[in-house]
């Protein structure tokens, strides 16, 4: 990206990072020393008592991106360097940013703490086990589902048809031979036989509640409503039923707590939560971004891949339930991206091309002109690279001032806070014209079809939606059974507008292919499977895993 100069690995910069202790950080946002729980020198947990008693005083804002492809856009590297842009132009600035998964920090994608010199750190502790909440995710998931097995070995009072047992088994690895196993073989000792699946952590159910959870007691509440299968009758059965929601809610004690570490900077961050936004709503907690938003003037988070999905449900699902106002939207886009949707081969990328910068900008004003339907403002923030030539900057720029989004170029990866500040100052002057008005895209109460057409057509720019016969029956029957007035979570491919994940750009003539729908009651929404979405990722042909390993001095190479 940008200069010329040679940028050292993001493992390599993290390492040679000085680091302030946490204890210092924490002091500098105005917690005490009881507030905190020090998990060694560099991490530390916020107890929940010390969110509440601080009144709101922060201003939101997203960053999101275009339609993500092979080029990559890097949200979480603008995130991190826009907040270190912020906080060098003398505000008071925090990130607020998901934790990442270790499917992708094994698997293609690598790791999500930022990059270059735009970086939460310690990077490999937050990249690899951090302060066990993906662990005591999965590990209160596997609770309930060894529980509901228990529950029928031991004569089924609450009478599960065990065709009907909707909840899976989790583990945070890309493992496509899980997807669909059987269990209980090998004799009558071993529990039920039955068919059996897992879901990746971030997909898991237990990932989105803690998400949205606003408190202890709400915690437990939405484990109480977890639906985990039904009778013969098709009646719910809940993990309340099951009297499980109690030892659930111990094992996730500590996960609810924040995570607050730092930025390359020094400046505080906040890393807690991190449902995949494919998959589930792609946001970090709802508690550490109102922790933010009382410690801090200026709040920037992240919904995780293009504004289609990420953004729309950020909005739709999270700012909803939690009253949450956001007063502006960065939308991270790339010359090399954008031509990539004009019709650019991935190979060709450095060969410049304003002909094919203008066709994949449409991709660009797409997505912006989503984020407005939501009454929020929207920037763009176009990463720059070695390769992007002057006549594509200019293309860009032109094209946005067409559009009457402002845009402005990002250098955080080379430079830090220092290549934010035209972003940094963008955003400021959108701010000071006054915060927007935002509201939701759709009526919560409205049928499910209805909510799932509005989508598609609004954000997608679909003609219609199919709904097959499956989906048709799953949605007769959650509304039959009162579970139907709740917001709706799309799982689709993130590479397209479409649930084609081939078809680039900003297409139209299409219809979207709903498959089935399916309950998260205890997170509060209903998931709409589009395409052929799956919840367990597996690896590709090279993983990063490969590449990964530990040297005799204990530092950690091929980490990224």
């Amino acid at each position: 990206m940008t200069t010329s100069v040679k940028v050292p690995s993001d493992i390599a910069i993290a390492q040679a990072a000085k680091l302030r202790p946490v204890a210092d950080v924490a002091r500098e946002i105005g917690l005490a020393e009881d507030e905190i729980e020090l998990y060694g020198r560099y991490k530390a947990k916020i107890r929940l008592e010390a969110i509440e008693k601080r009144p709101v005083r922060g201003r939101l804002i997203l960053v999101s991106g275009i339609t993500p492809t092979a080029a990559g856009e890097g949200k979480s590297t603008v995130s991190v360097g826009l907040t270190q842009a912020l906080r060098r132009l003398k505000k008071n600035a925090i990130v607020c940013l998901r934790e990442p998964s270790l499917g992708p920090v094994f698997g293609v994608k690598g790791g999500a703490a930022g990059g270059g010199y735009a970086q939460v750190v310690p990077m490999e502790d937050i990249n690899l086990h951090f302060t066990g909440d993906f662990h005591a995710i999965s590990s209160a998931h596997n609770l309930l589902s060894a529980l509901i097995d228990n529950h029928i070995h031991q004569g089924n009072a609450l009478g599960f048809d065990t065709r009907r047992i909707t909840w899976p088994r989790t583990m945070d690895m890309n493992d496509r031979a899980l997807r669909s196993i059987v269990v209980g073989l090998g004799g009558a000792t071993n529990g039920p036989t039955r068919e059996e699946r897992f879901v990746i952590t971030p997909a898991s159910e237990i990932m989105a509640i803690l998400c949205l959870a606003n408190d202890r007691k709400d915690l437990e509440e939405r484990l109480a409503r977890i639906v985990i299968g039904t009778t013969a009758a098709k009646h719910p059965i809940r993990a309340g039923d099951l009297k499980a929601t109690g030892a659930m809610a111990l094992l996730l004690k500590d996960a609810l707590q924040p995570n607050l570490v730092q930025t390359l900077e020094g400046g505080p961050a906040i890393v807690h939560g991190g449902p995949f936004a494919n998959i589930a709503h792609g946001c970090n907690t709802v508690m550490a971004t109102r922790f933010g938003l009382r410690v801090a003037d200026y709040v920037v988070t992240e919904a995780g891949f293009g504004a289609d999905l990420g953004a729309e449900k950020f909005f739709d699902i999270k700012c909803r339930m939690a009253g949450l106002n956001p007063e502006a939207c960065v939308i991270v886009a790339t010359v090399r991206a954008i031509k990539m949707h004009g019709g650019a081969d991935k190979k060709a990328l450095a060969v410049p091309s304003p002909q094919q910068v203008e066709q994949g900008f449409a991709n660009v004003a797409r997505h912006v002109e989503n984020v407005r339907k939501f009454g929020v403002p929207a920037i763009v923030a176009l990463n720059r690279f070695t390769s992007d030539s002057e006549a594509e900057l200019e293309t860009v720029l032109n094209l946005a001032a067409k559009l009457g989004v402002p845009v402005a170029l990002s250098e955080v990866w080379a430079r830090g806070g220092e290549g934010g500040e035209a972003l940094a100052e963008a955003v400021l002057q959108v701010l000071g014209k006054g915060a927007g008005a935002f509201k939701p895209l759709y009526d919560v109460l409205a049928p499910i079809r209805e909510k799932i057409e509005t989508i598609a057509k609004a954000i997608y720019r679909a003609d219609g939606v199919t709904f097959t016969p499956t989906a048709q029956k799953s949605i007769e029957l959650l509304e039959a059974t009162g579970q139907g007035q709740t917001p709706v979570c799309m799982a689709k491919t993130q590479y397209s507008f479409t649930d084609d994940p081939t078809r680039l750009c900003a297409p139209t003539g299409f219809r979207i292919t709903v498959r089935d729908v399916y309950p998260s009651a205890g997170a509060g929404f209903v998931v709409a499977l589009a395409g052929d979405i799956m919840t367990m990722p597996g690896l590709s042909k090279s993983p990063a895993a490969e590449k990964i390993r530990m040297l005799d001095s204990g530092l950690i190479e091929g980490l990224f």
